[in-house]
């Protein structure tokens, strides 16, 4: 299963990102290519503990909607609400300049992918407790249906 841990898989990522641009068109839901890179962001500074949880931490096990959700090759469904604290249009981060909020997007990625336990977060609200591979594998797949979204 692919993770940003895999060099090969975040150089892939990387690549994919560079053929974002701003007026990239979404194939769906109602994000922006732009607001899509501060989802991102701010996902990714979630999961490294730089942006603050609005809610406590779940304490749950969800082992089997982990391992549909994270280690099955099943994509993740369309039309999903964005987490608020995650969505530019609410409790979000407003895009800046597309090179910078790319960038914090690509910086959140490679830190995940070399992360150690105690610099991520115990849990994620859906899926529950996780590990740092859970964190790397759900990197890759939250990413990946993204880009998705705008056909790169």
């Amino acid at each position: 299963m692919k993770t940003v841990a895999d060099h090969a898989v975040l150089h892939s990522l990387t690549e994919r990102f560079s053929a974002l641009s701003p007026d990239s068109e979404r194939r769906w839901g109602t994000l922006t290519a732009h607001e899509m890179l501060c989802h991102l962001g701010d996902a990714a500074e979630m999961v490294l503990r730089i942006r603050p949880r609005d809610r406590p931490v779940p304490s749950r096990q969800r082992r089997m909607i982990k391992l549909l959700g994270l280690w099955t090759p099943i994509r993740w469904p369309h039309g999903w609400k964005t987490n608020p604290a995650h969505d530019p249009r609410v409790g979000g981060t407003r895009p800046t300049t597309f090179a910078t909020d790319l960038k914090r997007v690509l910086d959140g990625m490679h830190v995940i992918a070399t992360a150690r336990p105690e610099a991520v977060e115990p849990a994620h609200g859906f899926f529950g407790i996780m590990s740092v591979r859970d964190w790397q594998r759900w990197t890759y797949k939250h990413a990946d249906h993204h880009l998705r979204q705008f056909g790169v």
